[in-house]
């Protein structure tokens, strides 16, 4: 209303609910679209049963056909209730939502002939993460308010969509999130935990997002709103968790074990440091601590920020920073966690230079893996080898795959532009008239009680201060 505050809680949809409607069947189509894409990307592998050779040779690897029987579902065990036989894993070593999904797939093909199971298995798992992918890109429009239509195009027609949507089922953590985002930002902080909560039952990294959502609301004073987020997060993760925990102690903490105790992965920084001399990141206590320290480090940087920037960051600004700063210094980065960062670099910048030179990042990354596991696995028994080599010169690659330096060049290729687009993001927060979601003359369209709130708790030189709200244009 002319002449109100946002503070008067009658602020106008800038996006318009009306005109999202009117965006959800070009939105629903192109997703739809790309997820096709992405599952043709997968079917030269597919024809040949998932052969690893295969797989790397032509970059089209998942885990979800693989792991049907490595973890036991095609022998009808059911997620941390049994075990299998494994070196260093018992049970299944994901958060409970995600192996109840992987549960669900496998009851829903047992009608299938016990050969084809496999195969009906990877399919009826792929048509799910599509519908995830496309909730995950509408709820990411819903969110963006007057930007809808760019920030879902910019989600759904990413190449990392395309090329990582089937490697893992880290899709349903994705959309959960976003639904999460979504209702905080239509003021439903309640709804808006409970999704959270079962992001987290899901996947560990959207417990992160605690942090801004805390952090913001003190500084704006929103205290009934934060404590009905908790309590909804905390409810939600119990409600899935808790059976689990009660009946099957030793395969719920499984996750928990396992990511104590694996070491250095292909994707981290710390592979980079140990292949040029670090050697202490080999002692898996040792690299704990490294990696939690430095994450610890910049989160506190990042309260830092979220407490002293000129004007309040806004939300997706601030979990896109926390998302890196975890995953930077983190010891396992695989291919498909550009997921993860997808939703929320789009809301945090949605501007296409640096969002496109991200993406042609994690394109030379993700031939980069495969092509160098395929030259650390060349002895990988069972592959016909007048084939392989065929292959890999259609393919114009090395014999055997690519060798260190170049997929260091990969990986910097991921790390650096991560970074640049980080730091872009604190430039905006820093300087808040350079901001391209305000520039418009909106304040946080993914805020909720958040969006044009006034400061009641800043470090900055007026601290404890209640300051204006920003007034509706």
């Amino acid at each position: 209303m002319p002449g109100g505050t946002a503070a008067d809680g009658d602020r106008p949809d800038p996006g318009g609910n009306g005109r999202f409607i009117r965006l959800v069947p070009v939105l629903t189509g192109v997703t739809a679209l790309v997820c096709l894409l992405g599952w043709m990307q997968k079917r030269p592998c597919a024809s040949a049963g998932f052969d690893f050779i295969r797989t790397t040779t032509r970059a089209c690897y998942t885990d979800i056909y693989p792991l049907y029987y490595v973890r036991g579902l095609n022998d009808g065990k059911v997620p941390y209730f049994d075990s299998f036989a494994g070196e260093d894993i018992h049970y299944v070593e994901y958060p409970v939502l995600s192996g109840g999904f992987m549960q669900l797939a496998a009851w829903l093909v047992r009608p299938f002939e016990q050969d084809a199971r496999g195969m009906a298995f990877y399919n009826l798992t792929v048509v799910l993460l599509a519908v995830l992918a496309i909730a995950a890109v509408l709820a990411t429009a819903y969110t963006a308010g007057r930007r809808s239509l760019r920030t879902g195009l910019m989600v759904a027609l990413s190449p990392a969509l395309l090329l990582t949507a089937y490697i893992n089922w880290d899709m349903l953590a994705v959309a959960l999130s976003a639904l999460a985002l979504a209702a905080w930002s239509k003021r439903l902080p309640l709804l808006a935990g409970v999704l959270l909560g079962l992001a987290i039952a899901a996947k560990f990294y959207p417990l992160l997002f605690l942090g801004p959502l805390v952090l913001l609301c003190v500084r704006a004073g929103q205290w009934r709103a934060m404590g009905r987020m908790l309590a909804g997060t905390a409810g939600a993760w119990l409600l899935v968790n808790g059976p689990v925990m009660l009946f099957a102690w030793e395969g719920w903490k499984e996750f928990y074990r396992f990511s104590q105790e694996r070491g250095v992965d292909w994707g981290s920084v710390f592979f980079y440091l140990r292949e040029h001399g670090l050697d202490g990141v080999n002692d898996t206590s040792e690299l704990n601590m490294l990696g939690t320290g430095t994450f610890l480090v910049l989160a506190a940087g990042i309260a830092v920020l979220a407490l002293t920037a000129p004007r309040r960051p806004r939300l997706a600004q601030l979990m896109f920073l926390v998302l890196v700063a975890f995953m930077l210094p983190n010891k396992v980065w695989s291919p498909q966690y550009v997921l993860w960062l997808l939703p929320l670099a789009v809301l945090a910048r949605p501007k296409l230079p640096a969002f496109v030179v991200w993406q042609v990042g994690e394109i030379v990354y993700f031939f980069g893996i495969w092509w160098f596991l395929l030259s650390v696995s060349s002895g990988y028994g069972g592959a016909d080898l007048s084939e392989t080599l065929s292959s890999l010169a259609r393919l114009d690659v090395p014999d055997a795959g690519i060798q260190d330096g170049v997929y260091h060049l990969a990986l910097g290729a991921r790390f650096c532009t991560v970074f640049l687009l980080a730091a872009l993001v604190v430039v905006d927060i820093l300087r808040p008239s350079g901001d391209p979601v305000r520039s418009d003359g909106v304040d946080d369209p993914s805020g909720g009680v958040l969006d044009g709130a006034g400061d009641v708790v800043s470090l900055r030189r007026f601290r404890g201060r209640r300051h204006t709200a920003v007034p509706v244009t």
